[in-house]
C-alpha cells in the first residue's frame, strides 16, 4: 500500500477500504506523507466525493487519532449540542441550560470562531472570571454535579482534524459534505456524549448556501453520528437574517440571561425550545423545557453553570464606551436583514477574529432595534452600535443601513427551523 496508489484509487473515482484511509492519515500525522500527496488526495475528495462507508471510516480514523473523552462515569444518557455557526446565534447559552434543568446530562466542548462573529467559548469568556479551560477530571464532575458545562476542547483531542483542516484552507478544499461532515463529527463523537443535536444553518449568514445543501450536511452527519453509534437529530435552520437581538460577545450573554427570564426574542426562544425539547428526548427525560423557561430553572442552571467555571456575573458584564444609534434612510417595513453584512460590521467592531491570535472585544457589537417585519420611518433607529469608539462604530453605519431593505407593504417573519433529520430521513416544517 502507498500513497501514490491511494491518491490514484480516489481520483479514478473508486472507493477507498477502511484501511487505505488509515494508512493515508495516519502517514500524514507521521510526516510520511508529504503535504502536496493529501492535497491531492483532498482535491481528488473534493471532485470525486465519497461513500457513506468512507467517510464513516474517516470519521472514525480521525477519532482514534488522539484523545476520546470516557464520560461513562456519568450517569444518564450524555447530550452534546452542535450549531454550525451563524450570526447572533446564542442558542447553546439558552437551550442546553433549559435541557440540563430538565435533567439532562449536558458535556459541551466548543471553540473559538475565526471569521466575523465570537464563538461561544469568547462569548462566555466575556463573563468576568469564568474560565473555559477545564481538565477532564473537573469536566466530568461538574457536568456530573452541576449538569452541564461547556469548554475548550483538548489540543490532544482529534489532531487530524486540526492537520487537514490546515491543509484544506490553503488548498481550496474546503467545500466538501464528506470532509466537512466527517470533521464536525470526529469532534463530537471524541468528546464522549452518547447522542447529539445538530443546528445546520444555510442562508447569508452561514457556511451553507441553501436549504437543499444544509440538509444533505445534516443527513451526512447524522448517518456519521449514529454509524458510530450515537443518536443523532439535525435541524436545518435559516441564518439569512441574524437570530435574536443581538451580535457580539457580552450582548449575546446578556442576551441570554434576558431570554432565560421570559423576554427574549419570539424566534430566538422559540428555536432555543426546539433544540432543548430534542435533547430531551435524546435523552428519554419526560420533562418539559417550556416549564423550565416559565419557572426560570433554566436561567438559574445557566448561573450555576457560569459560577461553576468561576463566572462572577454579579460583577457585570463588559459596556462599550460608545453607543451610536443606525438611523433608517427612509419609510417602510424591514422585509430582510442581511446577516452576513452584520457580521461582517462585528468583524470590523471586534466581535470576531480576523486571524486566529486576535483579541475580541467583550464588548463590541451591535444591537437590533428594527428586527424583519418591524415598521420604521426615516431617522427611526434600526440598530444601536456598540464599539470602544466613536470612529470605529461611524466605520460601520453604511454597511449596516444597506443591511436592513425596507419594503412598502407589511412583512411577516419567516420561519427560523425548516426541517429535522433523523436517521430515518428529512422531515420538513409544513
Amino acid at each position: 500500500m502507498n500513497a501514490l496508489e491511494i491518491i490514484g484509487r480516489k481520483r479514478d473515482g473508486r472507493e477507498h477500504s477502511p484501511e487505505e484511509i488509515e494508512f493515508l492519515l495516519s502517514g500524514y500525522l507521521k510526516g510520511d506523507i508529504a503535504d502536496y500527496q493529501m492535497a491531492a488526495w483532498l482535491m481528488a475528495v473534493c471532485i470525486r466525493g465519497m461513500t457513506r462507508a468512507e467517510t464513516l471510516a474517516l470519521t472514525q480514523a480521525m477519532v482514534r487519532s488522539g484523545e476520546v473523552l470516557d464520560l461513562s462515569g456519568i450517569p444518564g444518557t450524555k447530550v452534546d449540542k452542535h450549531s454550525t455557526g451563524g450570526v447572533g446565534d446564542k442558542v447553546t447559552l439558552i437551550g442546553p441550560p433549559l435541557a440540563a434543568a430538565c435533567g439532562v446530562k449536558v458535556p459541551k466542548l466548543s471553540g473559538r470562531a475565526l471569521a466575523h462573529t465570537g464563538g461561544t467559548l469568547d462569548k462566555l469568556e466575556s463573563v468576568p472570571g469564568l474560565t473555559v479551560d477545564l481538565d477532564p477530571d473537573r469536566f466530568i464532575r461538574q457536568v456530573r454535579e452541576v449538569g452541564i458545562a461547556v469548554a475548550a476542547q483538548s489540543p490532544h483531542m482529534v489532531p487530524a482534524d486540526k492537520a487537514l483542516y490546515a491543509l484544506r484552507d490553503v488548498t481550496g478544499t474546503v467545500p466538501s459534505v464528506p470532509l466537512i461532515a466527517s470533521s464536525v463529527m470526529s469532534k463530537k463523537i471524541a468528546a464522549g456524549a452518547d447522542a447529539i443535536v445538530l443546528d445546520v444553518k444555510f442562508g447569508r449568514g452561514a457556511f451553507m448556501p441553501d436549504v437543499a445543501a444544509a440538509e444533505e450536511l445534516a443527513t451526512e452527519m447524522v448517518l456519521l453520528g449514529e454509524g458510530a453509534g450515537r443518536r443523532t437529530v439535525a435541524l436545518v435552520t435559516a441564518m439569512d437574517t441574524p437570530l435574536g437581538r443581538s451580535v457580539g460577545n457580552a450582548l449575546e450573554v446578556q442576551e441570554a440571561l434576558d431570554a432565560l427570564a421570559g423576554k427574549g426574542d419570539e424566534e430566538l426562544v422559540k428555536v432555543s425550545l426546539v433544540v432543548a425539547r430534542e435533547m430531551c428526548w435524546l435523552a428519554e427525560v419526560g420533562n418539559d423545557p417550556d416549564d423550565a423557561l416559565r419557572s426560570g430553572a433554566g436561567r438559574a442552571k445557566f448561573l450555576e453553570m457560569l459560577a461553576a467555571q468561576g463566572g462572577q456575573i454579579e460583577r457585570g458584564l463588559p459596556v462599550a464606551p460608545v453607543q451610536i444609534p443606525v438611523a433608517a434612510l427612509s419609510d417602510g417595513y424591514v422585509e430582510s436583514i442581511d446577516a452576513l453584512e452584520v457580521g461582517l460590521a462585528g468583524l470590523e467592531l471586534g466581535v470576531g477574529r480576523k486571524k486566529k491570535e486576535d483579541p475580541v472585544d467583550h464588548a463590541a457589537g451591535i444591537v437590533i432595534q428594527a428586527p424583519v417585519g418591524a415598521r420604521v420611518r426615516a431617522g427611526e433607529t434600526l440598530a444601536v452600535v456598540h464599539a470602544r469608539s466613536d470612529e470605529l462604530a461611524r466605520s460601520v453605519m453604511p454597511r449596516l443601513q444597506k443591511a436592513w431593505r425596507l419594503s412598502a407593504r407589511e412583512v411577516k417573519r419567516p420561519p427560523h427551523v425548516l426541517a429535522r433529520v433523523d436517521k430515518d430521513g428529512v422531515t420538513r416544517a409544513g
